[in-house]
């Protein structure tokens, strides 16, 4: 098992990790998007965004989509939020992921 220090940085991500990861969740998002025949504009009426913006910062990597916000992408994007919750963990917070589901 490994130690981590509370006060430090250790077992945390680099920002590059970060930054790929964010990236692969906005891949994620992006064709489910597609698969659903949206554009971003589409897609961001769906979810009561008053711009697309929102959506191309999420797919492209530099926004996360909120926590509070979730149920209503997966509604959004015809996924059982579960599912998609679990996805996005996976990618946000690889560590927490790690930790509750393993490898």
């Amino acid at each position: 098992m490994q130690d981590f220090k509370i006060a430090g940085n250790e077992g945390r991500l680099s920002r590059e990790e970060a930054k790929q990861n964010r990236r692969a969740a906005g891949a994620y998002i992006k064709e489910l998007r597609l698969k659903r025949g949206l554009t971003q504009k589409e897609l961001s009426k769906l979810l009561g965004l008053e711009y697309y913006t929102m959506i191309s910062g999420v797919e492209n990597g530099s926004n996360r989509i909120p926590p509070e916000a979730l149920a209503d992408w997966a509604k959004a994007l015809r996924v059982k939020p579960r599912d998609f919750a679990k996805r996005l963990l996976s990618h946000y917070e690889p560590r927490y992921f790690e930790a509750l589901f393993g490898k």
